[in-house]
């Protein structure tokens, strides 16, 4: 967590500066560094320029989503500063067939890297293992695609410590018993799926015996759907007493819906400090006691870099191999639970009101 808070503090005189051609909302969306470097650009560079004459992409869930965009802007910062060509798609949804259009447009350019948040895990096998063998180096972030389908995959944070974060907030924020129910983003969300499961496990705690889980519900990553999903939870279990939602999207949307209407239900979950600062507090005028999430640039960030290493043979994706991520530090690939590996940034960290001022005009 230390790195990954120092790493976030350097960032943050840097944040109000980045390139707003990462928020594109279109399915075509492409934004590549200029050829011509300013003296300024050159002065911001943090690595050796391993990326020099490369071109690396980030494809991620869908356009239109703050979290998305954020990822984005530090995946491009990265590229941009070592010298390479960056290229940012936003698919036009947030579906496997929509991100599988995109891998076969960036096949037939060409690109050197390709890095993606999956919006499935098998589905989008068959395109990816098509860009390998195009030699095009594959790595997925935030949310994992097959491991036979990916050299490695950057994780936020480790699954087993997210479930237990987001589960002792539930029984914390309920007083260890009741109704509590889940708002994920769509049900073949690899990252969703992953740290629902890992909080059932941990559920089976005795310590967590009194509580409830009355119900796991789809937002799809969608404002209005989301918000729906928040109303239909709230008039199906009169009794319930928290929503956790593990999704951006879905915490801002249920949070605006319990704070208007004034509910007695309390949310917790993974959220943007920009987007929940209004809806942090503990008390009864604000609807979500505390959250947690990680810097979404530094997901983004720690992505670029990996697809570097990559591309200059630095790693291949092994565990055991170590490569350095500049002003972030050094970190190693490991094994992952599904038999492929992974890189984990750090743990979550909570946001409450103790800090969610300081933090909400960085991301």
């Amino acid at each position: 967590m230390r790195k990954q808070l120092v790493y976030a503090i350097l960032c943050t005189a840097a944040i109000s500066g980045i390139l707003a051609g990462c928020s594109s909302k279109s399915s075509t969306t492409e934004s590549t560094a200029s050829p011509q470097k300013t003296e300024a650009a050159s002065k911001d560079r943090t690595g050796t320029g391993g990326a020099d004459g490369k071109t690396f992409a980030i494809v991620t869930k869908a356009a239109g989503n703050p979290y998305n965009e954020k990822m984005a802007q530090g995946f491009q910062k990265v590229i941009e500063a070592e010298g390479g060509t960056c290229i940012i798609k936003h698919p036009e949804s947030a579906t496997a067939d929509a991100q599988v259009s995109v891998i076969q447009s960036l096949i037939s350019q060409g690109v050197d890297a390709l890095c993606i948040a999956g919006n499935d895990e098998n589905a989008l096998q068959a395109a990816l293992e098509e860009a390998m063998t195009a030699g095009i180096k594959v790595s997925c972030l935030d949310s994992k695609v097959n491991k036979d389908s990916r050299q490695t995959f950057v994780n936020q944070a480790g699954t087993t410590e997210i479930g237990q974060a987001l589960m002792d907030a539930v029984y914390d924020i309920s007083g260890g018993e009741g109704d509590w129910a889940i708002l994920s983003a769509t049900s073949q969300a690899t990252n969703q799926n992953a740290w629902i499961e890992a909080m059932k496990e941990v559920m089976k705690e005795g310590k967590y015996s009194k509580l409830n889980l009355v119900e796991v519900v789809y937002g799809d990553d969608e404002p209005q759907k989301s918000t729906d999903q928040t109303q239909a939870l709230l008039s199906k279990y009169p009794d319930l007493k928290v929503i956790c939602a593990p999704t951006t999207v879905g915490i801002n949307a249920a949070a605006k819906v319990l704070q208007d209407e004034k509910s007695k239900v309390k949310l917790t979950g993974l959220g943007l400090p920009s987007e929940m600062a209004e809806y942090i507090g503990n008390d009864d005028a604000h609807s979500c006691p505390y959250m947690y999430l990680w810097n979404p640039i530094d997901v983004g960030s720690l992505g670029a870099y990996t697809s570097i290493a990559l591309v200059d043979g630095s790693i291949t994706g092994k565990a055991g191999d170590k490569f350095a991520a500049g002003e972030m530090g050094d970190y190693e690939v490991i094994g992952a639970s599904d038999g492929g590996t992974e890189i984990i940034l750090g743990p979550p960290f909570k946001f409450d009101s103790s800090n969610i001022d300081e933090w909400k005009s960085v991301y």
